[in-house]
């Protein structure tokens, strides 16, 4: 692509609408914004910019669109397929300074925020006031732009859903550099086209995303987690479907075996509440009452004994609660130490076949000769595998990264299953998009852009370009 690089003029265009301190060219641009949170994709932006302000972002894009100027939004980097990586140099936007919480509205449950709050920040503020984010990703240092960019989903959302459910309204500036608002505080809208779905899911390749408009919930009042031990992992996933179509669904169902819980509660130094099985599964019930909860656990605790379980454990203390939820929030960073690289596979199936995807999946441990290892979301069917360098060659890695992936990919789609669940296709997974959604939906794709993005300025070289 044949795009203007950064000279003298345009940074003085950038100066003269930042403040000096907020614009940094080169050697002065951190190699933390190289990259992403897996880092397997490395590019370094001309120059890097702070926005605090819609009216900052607007007037850059402007400026890129009439000077044919790359531009990539980021928010935290905490993405893991590269979708905030600076392919084609240019303009970096890093909008973590547009941080502001402008409203929280309890007449029509709705909460205001800059696309730079980060989630631990929405959660901790509506909690205070009695209300309720459902949306739960193990990121929580991600921010609410990239949440919404990736269309994020975590460990709630088998009860309460993703991040696309809980947007209202958003404030978009888009690739020509025009603001436009979509949605709002209202709860039905069949005005045309949805433009904030459209915006939702699209990492940062239609629009930057500087406000959103959020569905708040009441709080529940009442959340105890079940941990349950399985003999091993098959008997336990085996299990999911069963408590699913009892009617009574869990606000959280994740997997989990011994080797990726012990590296956690090692990595954190602490003790997990239970070592004494191979598998096991972590559930969530909450409700208004003491009462309403634990009519609910009990049927399913049944379900898990009759389908082979251990025993069930109940955490009902504050302490059991952390230690057991803060090793499953660990999980990624500890897998991520015990290697010299990683990458991932985040697909997601029918979550009937998510026992025979995580059975294919560790078999290729051994066809290929590499560690693999694995957590998910078990009631949602998305599950996150991570296949481990550890000491093998830059060459080998690669082929074999190749191979396994085409595997997996090539089994989910068989399943009837997608390529991304929650973390996206940014730059990493294009290939794998293409293969899932064929010549046809890849060229409803790239219209879709083009209507948006006609000189392929914004994010280039994501998702379907």
């Amino acid at each position: 692509m044949n795009y203007k690089k950064i000279d003298q003029k345009d940074i003085d265009f950038l100066l003269s609408i930042c403040d000096k301190d907020r614009v940094f060219i080169d050697k002065e641009i951190n190699e933390d914004y190289w990259h992403d949170e897996l880092a397997g994709i490395e590019r370094c932006p001309e120059v890097l910019v702070k926005v605090i302000s819609t009216d900052e972002v607007s007037d850059i894009m402007k400026y890129a669109h009439k000077n044919n100027i790359p531009v990539t939004p980021r928010g935290q980097g905490t993405g893991l397929v590269g979708g905030a990586v600076a392919i084609y140099g240019g303009i970096m936007i890093d909008l973590s300074k547009m941080n502001k919480i402008i409203e929280i509205d309890e007449e029509n449950l709705t909460l205001t925020v800059e696309s730079g709050v980060l989630l631990m920040e929405i959660s901790k503020y509506v909690e205070s006031h009695d209300l309720f984010y459902p949306p739960d990703p193990g990121e929580k240092s991600a921010t609410i732009g990239g949440n919404i960019n990736t269309n994020a989903g975590g460990m709630r959302a088998v009860k309460y859903g993703v991040t696309r459910d809980y947007v209202r309204g958003l404030e978009v500036v888009l690739p020509n550099g025009e603001v436009i608002e979509t949605g709002g505080k209202i709860v039905k809208n069949s005005s045309g086209y949805s433009l904030k779905d459209l915006i939702v899911g699209s990492e940062g390749t239609l629009g930057i995303v500087t406000k959103a408009v959020l569905r708040l919930l009441p709080l529940p009042k009442k959340a105890i987690s079940l941990l349950i031990p399985f003999p091993d992992l098959s008997m336990a996933i085996e299990t999911v479907p069963k408590i699913i179509k009892s009617k009574i669904i869990p606000t959280a169902i994740e997997y989990m075996v011994k080797d990726v819980i012990l590296a956690s509660a090692d990595f954190l130094g602490k003790t997990f509440p239970d070592s004494s099985a191979d598998a096991y599964l972590l559930l969530t019930f909450d409700g208004n009452s003491k009462e309403e909860v634990e009519q609910s656990y009990e049927k399913v605790a049944h379900i898990c004994l009759e389908s082979g379980a251990y025993d069930v454990l109940i955490s009902n203390t504050q302490e059991r609660q952390e230690s057991i939820w803060s090793a499953r929030g660990a999980f990624l960073e500890a897998i991520k130490a015990s290697t010299t690289q990683m990458d991932e596979c985040d697909v997601v199936v029918p979550r009937n076949k998510i026992a025979e995807f995580v059975k294919f999946s560790d078999d290729l441990q051994k066809k290929f000769d590499i560690r693999i290892k694995s957590f998910g979301h078990a009631g949602d069917g998305n599950l996150h595998i991570y296949v481990l360098r550890d000491e093998l060659s830059q060459e080998v890695w690669d082929k074999k990264l190749h191979d396994v992936f085409e595997c997996m990919y090539t089994r989910a789609r068989e399943l009837g299953g997608q390529v991304s669940g929650e973390h996206g296709i940014g730059f990493a997974k294009k290939p794998y998009l293409n293969e899932s959604l064929g010549e046809e939906g890849i060229k409803l794709l790239k219209n879709i852009k083009l209507a948006f993005d006609p000189k392929n300025i914004l994010n280039p070289g994501k998702v379907c370009q």
